[in-house]
């Protein structure tokens, strides 16, 4: 997801092969990674916090409380969502408790409106923001897409996999659309403040006079995915890997299917405020140690996501 920023540059392949593989998450819903939401601080989280190899990377301040905040629209499978027993599972919540294995911290995921996560980290509510948030140069220097504006001191991105944007249609009605193009005419439901919508916003202006996209825009993905689901829009857009979730298992893989090739590939980053260098290069070792050590891979694997996997942590590796 992005907040309002173009996030993402470069045409990427098609990756429907991985679809099969995501189907595999559905059935680990109950063993995702336990919710991280819970106080921590005590005596024992303070020794295991001084045991941990990287600990001592870590701010001071967050070494001491033992806990990293992290603001999240936990509502974007598989990359977070809660299980049906209200537990926040998905992709970054294991990857934050491999993280804090190696930190000696717990991250605790708090929700929260995806166009608001950075407003909350710049208000230091949040730490860190990871919730399948692309890593754009707009973001990194604070700048509204919209409007081309400065907005805020921007901030910077530790980079920790790689997804692109998909369309997707109700199954067996397809419209005729293949492309972003195929969209003038037509309605789409997206997230707000998301590169689905900003793509949605420049291919409209593109459209011939009287064909404009309609855009509605929703909070989160899963209530534009009930408005396509009933009826009320012609396609859907959102991240490759939650899409292609989405038709895998909304009603057992009977009600979407994705349309067309997965565009505009860039990677996902960890939000940290600009003025905190010590967490982020903290939060940069931990992804690398965990990529060294296999943790990283086996997570990818387990929502069946290897073909975003990366081979290093970077920071502010978008364009």
């Amino acid at each position: 997801m992005a907040a309002s920023s173009t996030r993402r540059t470069t045409a990427a392949h098609s990756r429907l092969a991985a679809v099969g593989a995501i189907a595999v998450a559905g059935t680990l819903l109950l063993t995702g990674c336990g919710d991280q939401t819970k106080d921590t601080g005590s005596a024992s989280e303070t020794a295991k916090t001084s045991s941990a190899p990287l600990a001592d990377k870590l701010p001071k301040a967050i070494r001491d409380k033992g806990v990293v905040k992290v603001g999240s629209d936990i509502a974007y499978a598989p990359v977070e969502f809660k299980d049906s027993s209200g537990k926040t599972v998905g992709i970054d919540p294991d990857l934050a408790a491999a993280m804090g294995k190696q930190l000696g911290v717990k991250f605790e995921f708090e929700n929260g409106t995806f166009d608001t996560l950075i407003t909350g980290l710049r208000s230091k509510r949040y730490d860190i923001a990871m919730s399948a948030m692309t890593d754009t140069k707009d973001r990194q220097e604070g700048i509204d897409s919209d409007t081309g504006k400065k907005v805020g001191e921007g901030v910077d991105f530790v980079d920790y996999f790689t997804a692109g944007v998909s369309i997707y249609t109700k199954k067996g009605d397809d419209q005729g659309i293949k492309t972003w193009a195929d969209l003038c005419g037509k309605k789409i439901v997206l997230q707000r403040g998301t590169v689905s919508e900003d793509l949605a916003k420049s291919e409209s202006k593109k459209c011939p006079a009287g064909k404009k996209i309609a855009i509605e825009s929703f909070d989160n993905d899963q209530q534009a995915q009930t408005r396509l689901r009933g009826g009320g829009a012609d396609a859907g857009s959102s991240d490759f890997p939650v899409a292609a979730y989405a038709v895998k298992t909304s009603g057992g893989g009977k009600d979407f299917q994705l349309v067309g090739e997965q565009v505009e590939a860039a990677p996902y980053g960890i939000a940290v405020a600009k003025d905190n260098t010590e967490l982020r290069d903290a939060l940069k070792a931990a992804l690398d140690a965990i990529i060294e050590n296999g943790e990283y891979q086996k997570i990818m694997e387990k929502w069946g996501v290897t073909e975003g996997a990366v081979k290093e942590a970077t920071i502010n590796g978008g364009k």
